[in-house]
């Protein structure tokens, strides 16, 4: 389809609309970013989203190349894989050790090893209906795409806190779903068509809870914190006067002899401590001596 194919006015009016609308969900996440850039901290934030949102990008380039005269679709789609790998770029640079691993698996197991075996089974396996398998396969990475954020929308029912949803994206996710999905419909592109019918669904819900809980009491979630109880036993010494003392001793020696008998006859004494209920009993036990 050329770009300007008077023949299809509304698959070219609503092509340009849904590139400016994606543009404006790529950079929805930008404030996000900013602000883990002055944290100098990832603060709490999944990489999940924006490694998902790659692989998609990717994978809807290889598409239009494939599919030809869709040049609307490598713009935006080019668009897409830079500014995604910006985010990655930046949430690696901040990130915990445990989550920089976790990222970089994957990376590698999606954006590498996976678009590289898509890329060469359509080329050299799939050759005669390389374009519908590569668009199904599209189809399926973009339903998870839009459902990436579920696990958000879970944390903001939990906590009854939209910090970590933003409504500027949930927005344009729903606006680009309708463009694109008119798109589609206009160039008789199911592949196109079907993903952004549950985007669009997937976007009202995350609008709807952030219009649910935006005013709302965030509730804290209690961590899973390692329990390290140490029971403790408390021993006495009941220092009582047990025996006379041999009055025909000196006085100098009195107060020696005195001393040494009371620390030989003394008997210890445990102190009954009840532990409390948090107490782990097969925790080691920690003996503290108190005169």
């Amino acid at each position: 389809m050329p770009i300007f194919d008077l023949h299809h006015p509304w698959v070219f009016a609503f092509g340009v609309l849904g590139n400016i609308v994606s543009v404006l969900v790529y950079l929805a996440p930008l404030p996000t970013f900013i602000r883990i850039y002055r944290e100098k901290s990832t603060m709490g934030f999944q990489s999940l989203p924006y490694v998902v949102a790659l692989f998609a990008a990717m994978l809807w380039l290889l598409y239009s190349f494939l599919k030809t005269n869709a040049f609307l679709l490598v713009s935006i789609n080019s668009f897409g894989c830079i500014i995604e790998a910006i985010y990655i770029f930046f949430y690696l640079l901040y990130a915990s050790k445990k989550a920089r691993i976790h990222t970089v698996k994957l990376l590698a197991s999606l954006n590498i090893g996976l678009f590289s075996l898509i890329f060469l089974l359509a080329l050299f396996v799939f050759n005669q209906h390389r374009v519908g398998i590569v668009g199904w396969i599209c189809v399926a990475v973009s339903v998870c795409v839009f459902a990436a954020p579920l696990s958000i929308v879970f944390k903001v029912v939990r906590t009854r806190s939209v910090e970590f949803m933003p409504f500027g994206l949930s927005f344009f996710l729903t606006v680009s779903a309708i463009t694109w999905f008119a798109y589609g419909l206009f160039l008789k592109d199911i592949c196109i068509t079907l993903p952004n019918v549950i985007g669009f669904f997937l976007g009202l819900l995350q609008m709807l809870l952030y219009g649910l809980f935006r005013n709302a009491k965030p509730v804290m979630e209690e961590k899973n914190l390692p329990e390290h109880v140490i029971n403790i036993m408390m021993l006495g010494f009941d220092f009582q006067k047990c025996a006379s003392k041999n009055e025909t001793s000196q006085d100098e020696d009195k107060k020696d002899v005195e001393e040494d008998d009371n620390m030989e006859t003394c008997v210890p004494c445990e102190l009954n401590v009840e532990p409390c209920t948090q107490v782990n009993l097969d925790t080691p036990i920690l003996v503290i001596c108190t005169p």
